[in-house]
């Protein structure tokens, strides 16, 4: 394999590619150079500001994004099955780091939440990493769940609230909020039964409720959410310099640079309220363009869904599209008053080395189950009996067997076209 097939545009089997898979490769390339834009904008003054560099934050971006093409490109092109057995143990690691940020001298507390651990100069934030094998494990689960022994689905399931609860105590109620959601979809996507999952949806609300009443500064922040302007020079000071931020831009923005509220009144502008950045430099025009990418991305998703001949792939489609763009609505629900504030990244778009890192990993998976959704069913001949077995996923028979083992099995392939 040559090395130029890793580069953006050098991958010469592109052409062979479904139309999902290249329409959605195009456009990940298009998020990824447009967050580039957006975040030399907001960052070169607090860089400057923080460091004497301007370039501080983007260059170590540019970093991120070199480590997290690794990892993009390793989804894109393992075959679905091999990715799944890098998950289990992927997954477990960083379940077990989760709880590790509550290690005395492990765990790094910034702003109040201890979500992240240092290692020399970069932070790695555990609850970001996870994500992708999230998916792939969940997509497994629950595809597998009519097979899987009683023991199997309670193992699977303490480990999914275990995850859950692990970021909710950082305490980082947002990614909770995230990744629960992410599960809960994806089990009714599989077809689970729909009173479980309404008791599940019901107990999640009251363990968000449970945790704001608890923790004080979430408390807070919903409180000046409600009225932003009772206290602007306080609570709410964030959300108001946002929405200056959001208005200022008009409808045909301030233009390219020129932001004032990056200017040190707006504050973790390259990070949580990125948006409002883009929306006073890019204006209404900007903000449907970005909405219209947005909705682009989840539509081809969605088709990826629809088309996929497996559960598996439909799930881990399903997971990865909603997580996507559930995350980049939030952040621009929090950045223009309609959600309370969170600590979300928009992915692709905010600064930080753990959230690029996770958001490529799970386009590289979306873009792979594109790759693989449309693959050709093979009819399997018994040489005794005479019968005929349809197989619609990878050239491998149906299980007869009532019990699934924990671990899934590697997944053989059924079509002799690369997709």
């Amino acid at each position: 394999m040559s090395w130029w097939r890793f580069l953006p545009f050098g991958d010469r089997e592109l052409r062979q590619w479904s139309l999902e898979a290249r329409l959605l490769h195009w456009l990940t390339l298009l998020w990824i150079a447009l967050g580039l834009v957006v975040l030399f904008s907001a960052s070169f003054p607090v860089g400057l500001a923080e460091t004497g560099d301007g370039l501080y934050y983007f260059t170590r971006q540019l970093l991120w994004l070199a480590l997290g093409w690794v990892g993009f490109q390793l989804f894109l092109r393992l075959p679905l099955g091999r990715s799944l057995q890098l998950a289990i143990p992927s997954f477990f690691l960083f379940l077990l780091l989760i709880w590790a940020t509550r290690l005395p001298g492990v765990g790094t507390t910034v702003m109040g939440a201890t979500r992240w651990i240092s290692l020399g100069s970069f932070q790695l934030q555990p609850s970001e990493m996870i994500k992708p094998f999230l998916v792939l494990q969940a997509a497994w689960v629950f595809s597998s769940w009519r097979r899987l022994h009683l023991k199997a689905r309670c193992f699977w399931l303490a480990a999914f609230a275990l995850t859950l609860l692990g970021i909710l105590i950082q305490p980082n109620l947002s990614t909770t909020a995230l990744c629960g959601i992410t599960l809960w979809l994806m089990a009714l996507g599989a077809g689970l039964p729909l009173a479980p999952l309404l008791l599940t949806a019901t107990s999640g609300l009251g363990l968000a409720v449970l945790s704001i009443s608890i923790n004080e500064y979430q408390r807070r922040r919903v409180m000046s959410f409600l009225n932003p302007w009772a206290d602007a020079m306080g609570d709410g000071y964030q959300l108001v310099q946002s929405l200056l931020a959001v208005a200022s831009g008009g409808v045909f923005g301030a233009g390219y640079g020129f932001s004032q509220q990056k200017l040190s009144y707006l504050p973790i502008q390259h990070t949580d309220f990125i948006f409002a950045v883009y929306a006073e430099e890019m204006g209404l025009l900007g903000c449907l363009l970005l909405l219209a990418l947005l909705g682009a991305y989840g539509w081809l998703g969605m088709r990826v869904v629809n088309q996929a001949r497996h559960p598996l792939i439909q799930l881990t489609a399903l997971g990865a599209t909603v997580i996507m763009l559930l995350q980049a609505l939030i952040n621009i629900g929090v950045a223009i008053g309609i959600l309370p504030t969170t600590g979300l990244p928009f992915p692709l778009f905010s600064y930080g080395g753990s959230s690029m890192m996770a958001s490529l990993a799970i386009a590289g998976l979306l873009i792979r189950c594109a790759r693989e959704a449309q693959q050709a069913e093979i009819i399997h001949f018994a040489a005794v009996t005479g019968t005929t077995r349809l197989s619609r996923f990878q050239g491998k028979r149906p299980h007869t067997a009532s019990v699934v083992s924990l671990r899934p099995k590697r997944l053989k392939r059924s079509s002799s076209r690369q997709p």
